[in-house]
């Protein structure tokens, strides 16, 4: 695959991720690796998350997500690959 071909992952991480600052953490690894996107709390306990970039940097990303910030317990993150859709300007917490 080419250096620098954008992808697109949807991952969804489990755990302590609610109310410990996961998305504000996401939104942060992904500005400095350059990762469009947003992170999202879902009604089961879990954060979405769908982000772009190139590959590189975002299997870097899934390894962030996978450590969590200070006080959160991540059990997994789970993602798959997609196609891109070009649809974000940068990296948003989504309320």
């Amino acid at each position: 695959m080419p250096a620098g071909k954008q992808r697109q992952i949807v991952a969804f991480a489990k755990g302590r991720v609610q109310g410990v600052g996961y998305r504000a953490f996401c939104a942060d690894e992904a500005t400095l690796l350059g990762v469009t996107g947003y992170a999202k709390n879902l009604s089961d306990g879990r954060v979405e998350v769908v982000a772009e970039g190139d590959e590189s940097s975002l299997r870097q990303f899934v390894e962030r997500m996978r450590e969590g910030p200070r006080w959160s317990r991540v059990e997994d993150v789970i993602y798959r690959w997609e196609e891109p859709a070009g649809a974000f300007a940068g990296f948003e917490v989504v309320i």
